[in-house]
């Protein structure tokens, strides 16, 4: 299940842990973080975080974005993105501001632009 905690911020985020598997749509008004898998989509008006062991399958839209792990889908970031080293994203992405490191692994078609994304 996905869990909800707080940091030493303030600010709640949710997160799905490593040997976890959802199949659905999730929709979360804060950041989340995945670390299991995922076969749906998302909606998050905050930033989201693919980890190192997280595998996600479906269309993320969001405010901000992190993928440290493997992404099967579109991605929609209405203000950033960025890919770590050991991501491994096939979809297409939509986003203002996108930071990739060197050795990920990015396959499909990049639109930036400076106007809102939406879902």
């Amino acid at each position: 299940m996905a869990k909800e905690t707080t940091n030493n911020s303030g600010a709640a985020y949710n997160f799905f842990t490593f040997g976890s598997v959802i199949t659905g749509n999730i929709s979360s008004e804060n950041d989340f973080r995945v670390d299991g898998e995922v076969k749906g989509d998302m909606e998050c008006k905050g930033k989201v975080v693919i980890g190192q062991t997280g595998i996600f399958k479906g269309k993320i839209t969001c405010v901000n974005a992190e993928i440290i792990g493997n992404v099967q889908g579109n991605i929609n970031a209405s203000e950033s993105l960025t890919l770590r080293s050991t991501a491994n994203v096939t979809g297409d992405i939509r986003t203002k501001i996108l930071i990739v490191e060197p050795n990920a692994v990015f396959n499909g078609n990049c639109s930036m632009k400076e106007t809102e994304i939406t879902a």
